[in-house]
């Protein structure tokens, strides 16, 4: 009867191994999925901070002020260098706008989308706002640039500051010739 019972035991033996790995297996497989679906999920958003959103936000709703003010500038403004900021306004800071969409829309930060109704005034009035603004602007964008978290907002606020730093000596020479 021995002989019997030793092949029963070591196939019960293999059997109980066999198991055992399918199940490591499977704990492994799981474990491997699990951290790729949270890897998956972090790419959106994971590198931006409160304060990368308020950012985000603010820069927004001043690259639509921009455009719209700069519409209007070229509608109604007696200077034809006042004109031409406007025009040039609209275009640079239209591009600028889109390009945070697109870093927003890939960081699923929604950004507002209401546009200013501003009431023209003056050539002067006008201009006078264009450099206070710009000064604001530079400073925080260079903030961003410098201590913001995220790679791809500190390249766009980088940039950006460059444009305003143009901006602003342009508007200070347009507001120069309206003195």
């Amino acid at each position: 009867m021995s002989p019997a019972v030793q092949p029963n035991k070591a196939m019960k033996t293999k059997i109980r191994i066999v198991s055992q790995l399918c199940i490591l297996a499977l704990v492994i497989g799981a474990v491997s999925l699990a951290g790729g679906a949270r890897a998956a999920d972090n790419t959106g958003g994971s590198s931006l901070t409160e304060k990368d959103k308020k950012f985000m936000k603010k820069a927004a709703k001043g690259g639509m002020m921009e455009v719209a003010m700069g519409q209007i500038a070229e509608q109604n403004a007696q200077s034809e260098d006042v004109k031409s900021f406007g025009k040039r306004m609209v275009t640079d800071h239209g591009k600028a706008n889109d390009e945070l969409k697109s870093i927003a829309s890939k960081k699923g930060v929604q950004l507002p989308s209401k546009e200013h109704s501003m009431k023209w005034t003056s050539d002067k009035a006008y201009m006078d706002a264009m450099v206070k603004d710009h000064e604001k602007d530079l400073a925080e964008f260079k903030e961003e640039a410098s201590s913001g978290t995220d790679p791809d907002l500190k390249k766009f606020a980088d940039d950006t500051a460059k444009m305003v730093q143009e901006h602003l000596d342009l508007a200070k020479e347009t507001q120069g010739k309206l003195k």
